[in-house]
């Protein structure tokens, strides 16, 4: 079936190629995001597939839809960049990849701790400069301190069963609690209580109504003094401004995130050569105690080539006319 991948990069190629090889989609790569500009270049093509920072809204479901698409297969878990009302309205089918190395995102949350807590990027920098000085280097150990996980899902359950293994208190939030937080010790508090006693809060929800901004300016005053911060999950769950007067002003100690909310037009590309107008993320970076990585949690062997060989099955059930298992809810 005739495939437009959108935001393909070389590793998209590479590894779609291989899952693809003796299943026989063809497949039109497209390194451009998905737009309404850009939308066109998907003429023809029964299945189109995307990224998280593809835009999928109503005006671009009804130009797919005009041209033929019928269905839309997101390579990620969340599908928030998915208007799936208005592809239902379309007749547009939305699969997704419901399962993919959670060990992944919360080892890589993990190492984004360790790194912004320990200075571990500066500490490097400084010794490529031959300055082997440990002022400003000071972290703290995380044996004893206590860790709110927001969202113990698959992968939040994972981070907190490696924080257990360093020692620490843990405590969580979630709306469907599980016996398995609890079995590793941990207890289940509202949003407020969690974030005064939590020495370290990390993000592991997804992006909805109701978690939009749970990181805001009334969050981070009832935040524990000097807190340390951690999102690996969506960039919209924290009000980015707000974190900035919180790290201005101490009450945030640090902060490590690989999202962001204005992602869109900044990550997945090489922007080392042109001038970032993106206020908010240059004031970030400049701050000693944050970290920025550019959405790469994910990006391990097995996470990308379980995405891949998902995304397959997904286009070839739909072409064979069966049940779509990876459908999007609703």
């Amino acid at each position: 079936m005739k495939t437009a991948v959108f935001s393909a990069r070389r590793y998209d190629k590479t590894m779609l190629a291989q899952a693809n090889d003796g299943v026989g989609h063809a497949l039109l790569f497209i390194e451009e995001r998905l737009t309404v500009q850009t939308a066109s270049q998907a003429a023809g093509c029964m299945a189109v597939c995307v990224f998280v920072n593809d835009t999928v809204d109503a005006a671009v479901l009804e130009i797919l839809a005009r041209q033929g698409t019928r269905l839309v297969a997101t390579r990620s878990t969340g599908y928030n960049h998915i208007d799936a009302a208005a592809a239902r309205r379309l007749g547009i089918e939305v699969v997704r990849v419901t399962d993919y190395s959670p060990n992944s995102v919360a080892e890589f949350a993990v190492g984004l701790l360790l790194a912004v807590n320990r200075k571990i990027a500066r500490a490097s920098v400084r010794t490529r400069e031959g300055n082997f000085d440990l002022d400003g280097l000071m972290g703290f150990d995380l044996h004893g301190k206590t860790v709110g996980v927001i969202g113990t899902g698959k992968i939040g359950l994972i981070f907190a069963r490696i924080m257990a293994g360093f020692g620490c208190t843990l405590v969580g939030h979630d709306l469907y609690p599980t016996q398995a937080f609890e079995a590793l010790g941990g207890r289940y508090l509202g949003v407020d209580e969690l974030l005064a006693c939590s020495d370290v809060v990390s993000l592991h929800c997804p992006l909805l109504d109701a978690t939009h901004h749970i990181v805001d300016a009334a969050a981070l005053a009832r935040v524990k003094r000097g807190c340390v911060l951690i999102n690996t999950s969506r960039g919209g769950l924290v009000d980015t401004d707000a974190v900035v007067q919180a790290l201005k002003t101490g009450q945030l100690g640090g902060l490590a995130i690989d999202v962001y909310e204005q992602e869109a037009s900044l990550f997945f590309q090489d922007l080392s050569s042109t001038i970032i107008l993106d206020d908010v993320i240059q004031r970030l970076v400049s701050f000693p105690n944050v970290i920025v990585t550019g959405h790469q949690a994910f990006f391990t062997v097995e996470a990308i080539g379980q995405i891949m060989r998902t995304t397959i099955d997904s286009i070839s059930a739909f072409e064979r006319g069966e049940a779509l298992v990876n459908r999007i809810p609703g």
